[in-house]
């Protein structure tokens, strides 16, 4: 039910491609109402909440793929409604409207969808579920009556016929495993058309499923395969078409590894080009990829021409010898310092995860990576303490050593650690304190914005993008950027320093990135260092909950 997980049946998920004309073509005997929901995210440094409110109408991070390709695989037969609760929340209305309810969701969003499920048997409903995280962990979901494990495809179908046959729960809970896998060559476009696209902070796409490397924490490889399966070019430029035709100003591709198939990337991104060319770069362009990428110059080359600004890059820890222990030697091929100023060099403004807890930290590993984030001037950092996920050699290894704790309690990490739990967690608060501190912060951007931002490619005609809904739009974030930001805040000195620095400049965007952006990010690190946030983006713990009941109320 999500287009980026794999079978998780014992059988090879290599050879389980075929043309599921069944799929596609099913015809269903009664008319049945579906209601597609998607759990609201819980609060996080990758989320971007806290800029949200700088940007007027912005409720939601990105569109979910996965849901909407499921809304367009079901049965024309049936009615479709589709609600993502990080934009609204589902009225009892709509609950009493459905004869079922499909959800799909990640780990983070664990405790949301449990909550959508209570909710839709309260109103009577059967309730599917699919997504990454039931397909890692179905144990997860003792509470729901149908389970999709893996992508769409043949379990797809039978779950369709199920639902056909009856919408009456189950004395137990069913489960519906894919085996035959859709092609992604064979995806529709997902339905972008049920969404008000500028409600999300960025469109997002996906070209390919799948990583080739074995990292020990990562479950990746088990799920999604380390073949990466590819969609054509043809329907990248399609849904690229669709989303800046909807408003999008950014599009993050949400693959994998971005450089999983150097192959396939190099003859995906001429098309990216030429698609630029035709919006003359008015859509900003991201990725997550691996460090080898700095191996491919002809690909940073095209990634620049593509209009790639943003790449997010698991480093995880600058220490080499704790590279090795997790098997992401990939990292070491180029000293990192020399990686990211590469990237630098071609326009690409480098994020990275960060990961602390690992059984090679030491007392000293915290002030190491103070001094990466201060050396590596690079500016968003996701730091996170270790989680052992299930379906990965980490967990795997950990269970053996009896040190996966199956009931965290109040602890964000299922892993016992090394160091004692309390001692993993101060270093953490004190790393983010210190990297997203105003004044660091603000200074990793100012490098970016004199050795990264000159690289990147610019619209031939500027003016273009001068119309008077984009005009308002500007003036709109920039009057509530001043307010919140230049007038209110602590580090408003920061902020008016780096405006007039860039205004002189010409850099107009680059005032309004950094300053959403570094707006989050300090805001987010203060919660952090207070105990209000989870050090772990896995967490099941729930945290700062009247605040966010209020939000869901006004949702």
């Amino acid at each position: 039910m999500d287009t980026v997980i794999s079978s998780l049946t014992e059988v090879s998920t290599e050879t389980q491609e075929k043309d599921l004309s069944a799929l596609r073509h099913f015809k269903p005997q009664n008319r049945r109402k579906i209601l597609c929901a998607f759990p609201r995210y819980s609060y996080s440094f990758g989320t971007f909440n806290h800029a949200f409110p700088l940007m007027g109408d912005v409720k939601g991070f990105m569109p979910p793929q996965g849901i909407l390709l499921v809304v367009e695989l079901i049965p024309k037969e049936w009615e479709v409604k589709f609600i993502d609760e990080n934009i609204r929340r589902i009225t009892p209305e709509e609950f009493a409207w459905a004869d079922a309810v499909f959800v799909s969701g990640m780990h983070i969003q664990r405790q949301r969808i449990h909550d959508l499920t209570r909710r839709a048997h309260d109103a009577g409903k059967i309730v599917a579920l699919g997504g990454p995280s039931v397909s890692s962990a179905p144990e997860y979901y003792p509470d729901v009556d149908l389970l999709h494990c893996g992508e769409v495809g043949d379990g797809t179908v039978r779950l369709f016929q199920r639902l056909d046959e009856s919408i009456v729960p189950g004395e137990k809970q069913e489960i519906f495993r894919t085996v035959e896998r859709l092609p992604m060559a064979q995806f529709p476009t997902p339905a972008y058309d049920r969404l008000d696209l500028t409600q999300y902070l960025l469109g997002s796409v996906q070209f390919s499923s799948g990583c080739p490397f074995t990292c020990e924490f990562c479950d990746i490889p088990a799920l999604y395969g380390r073949n990466p399966r590819l969609k054509t070019p043809e329907q990248i430029v399609k849904e690229l078409d669709l989303l800046a035709e909807g408003g999008c100003v950014s599009v993050y591709f949400v693959d994998d590894n971005f450089i999983g198939n150097p192959k396939a990337t190099a003859e995906l991104l001429p098309h990216l080009i030429e698609w630029q060319k035709k919006w003359d770069y008015s859509v900003r362009l991201a990725a997550e990829a691996t460090l080898n990428m700095v191996g491919h110059p002809k690909i940073l080359e095209q990634m620049r021409e593509a209009g790639f600004n943003n790449v997010f890059f698991g480093i995880e820890t600058p220490d080499p010898a704790a590279l090795k222990a997790m098997k992401k030697g990939q990292n070491l091929r180029t000293p990192i310092l020399d990686a990211i100023k590469t990237f630098n060099s071609y326009g690409i403004e480098v994020a990275c995860g960060i990961i602390m807890g690992l059984d090679t930290d030491t007392p000293e590993t915290a002030q190491a990576l103070i001094d990466f984030a201060e050396v590596s001037n690079i500016p968003i950092m996701t730091v996170n303490i270790l989680y052992a996920l299930p379906n990965t050699a980490l967990y795997t290894r950990l269970e053996k050593e009896n040190r996966v704790l199956h009931d965290p309690g109040d602890r964000d990490s299922n892993i016992v650690f090394l160091q004692p739990y309390e001692n993993v967690v101060r270093d953490w608060q004190r790393v983010i304190g210190h990297i997203f501190s105003p004044e660091m912060l603000y200074a990793r951007y100012a490098y970016n914005a004199k050795h990264t931002y000159p690289n990147q490619a610019q619209p031939k005609d500027p003016m273009k993008q001068a119309t008077w809904k984009n005009i308002k739009r500007a003036i709109n974030i920039m009057r509530r950027i001043v307010w919140r930001v230049g007038i209110r805040s602590d580090y408003r000195r920061l902020f008016w320093e780096m405006a007039w620095r860039e205004l002189k400049l010409g850099h107009i965007e680059a005032i309004f990135q950094i300053s959403m952006v570094a707006h989050h990010l300090i805001t987010y690190s203060r919660e952090c260092t207070q105990g209000k946030m989870q050090s772990s983006n896995y967490s099941i713990r729930m945290v700062e909950q009247d605040r966010e009941n209020e939000e869901l109320a006004a949702a």
